[in-house]
């Protein structure tokens, strides 16, 4: 038992040094010395509690007896090798910001459907979209589902009679009238992006692959542009991080029309005018007067100045594909041609797209006949 500096006993581990800090001290199972310093006695005998419980709680041999949190740290460990690193960051992301609070501590055979149910409740309180809460039951689901394949719980508690369709509606994102992207082009004629967004209006890529395009990609002679990496600058760490597309279906070829091979010949020329492009930006197609790449979010920031200018709805990088898609269904292509260029990994995802279209085009044509169904 340790003893503050008056000699009155504080518990097991904890001592109060000259200085007044309280210290609280154990070995883990490992055989490890942990401490830390502390303020407060109230604080000491707090993490000195949690820190020793969940050393007793941590180990993966005995994992009917382990923390969700552990669990989760094991889980995660195992998808770090299996899916795409934003995957990984939106899985870490959602549960340290709201799966954390509610179940952290449980042990991973305590957890119920109730419990499930107030990590979704308490994000519709704090205002959630309806599509964060949804990703966070993707997240809480697939870890408790992998404890579940493994035996170490019988039944997943994230059932179906836990409700996650709750929290704000998200924002629909509607695809550009022409009208509204004739408009969008005039303002973007001339600024520093206009290649850019002129080029995703007529390939229909995301984002990052825009921003991981090399020359190596394009096939000038065969009018054709292979997608075979994502790009996006990690702000939390610095750095720019280069990644497959986003699923396999991703990989793929599309076709160029003139208009986008007009785009890339003119942004070859404009590369040409930067003073200085380091060594390894130099195969990139999409660069910047620094002559490095454009961060993801920078885009999103000049295309909203646009839209101020030309006095237009703000809209983000994503509406320019969904734009693309649009147009080419009006154009009458086949969904499964358009799934392949989309790089959609469910044909599904596609034919939701010709859903919206068929809507508008069920108003056009009952207009058309307006007059000769009017019988009187």
């Amino acid at each position: 038992m340790g003893k503050d500096l008056k000699g009155k006993e504080l518990g097991v581990g904890i001592v109060q040094q000259a200085n007044g800090l309280y210290v609280a001290r154990f070995t883990d199972k490992h055989g490890r010395r942990q401490s830390k310093r502390f303020k407060k006695l109230q604080e000491c005998r707090q993490w000195i509690a949690d820190a020793t419980y969940i050393d007793e709680h941590t180990d993966i041999e005995n994992a009917t007896d382990m923390l969700v949190d552990a669990w989760f740290e094991y889980w995660i460990s195992v998808k770090k090798k299996t899916v795409r690193p934003n995957t990984v960051r939106n899985y870490t992301e959602r549960y340290e910001r709201n799966i954390k609070a509610v179940i952290g501590k449980k042990l991973l055979t305590e957890v119920k459907p109730i419990h499930c149910q107030k990590i979704f409740s308490d994000m519709a309180d704090d205002g959630y979209r309806t599509t964060t809460i949804y990703q966070t039951r993707i997240a809480l689901y697939n870890m408790l589902e992998f404890a579940k394949e493994n035996d170490v719980i019988i039944n997943n508690p994230c059932k179906k009679s836990v409700k996650s369709d709750m929290g704000k509606p998200s924002d629909k994102k509607e695809a550009l009238t022409i009208e509204t992207q004739k408009k969008f082009l005039e303002g973007a004629t001339g600024q520093s992006y206009e290649n850019q967004y002129r080029f995703i209006l007529q390939t229909g890529l995301r984002t990052g692959e825009l921003v991981g395009l090399k020359w190596e990609d394009i096939d000038f002679e065969s009018k054709t542009l292979t997608i075979q990496r994502s790009m996006e600058f990690r702000y939390k760490v610095g750095e720019w991080r280069v990644g497959p597309p986003k699923s396999k279906s991703g990989y793929r070829t599309i076709p160029l029309t003139d208009e986008a091979i007009r785009i890339l010949k003119a942004q070859k020329e404009k590369n040409r005018k930067i003073k200085v492009i380091p060594m390894e930006w130099s195969e990139q197609v999409f660069l910047c007067r620094k002559g490095e790449p454009v961060k993801n979010s920078t885009y999103d920031t000049a295309l909203f100045k646009i839209c101020d200018k030309v006095g237009i709805k703000r809209f983000s990088m994503h509406v320019l594909r969904h734009t693309f898609a649009t147009r080419c269904i009006e154009g009458g292509m086949m969904p499964k041609t358009l799934q392949k260029i989309l790089g959609h990994s469910n044909i599904g995802i596609t034919m939701n797209l010709y859903v919206h279209i068929t809507e508008e085009e069920k108003l056009k044509e009952i207009n058309l006949v307006a007059e000769a169904l009017k019988v009187v």
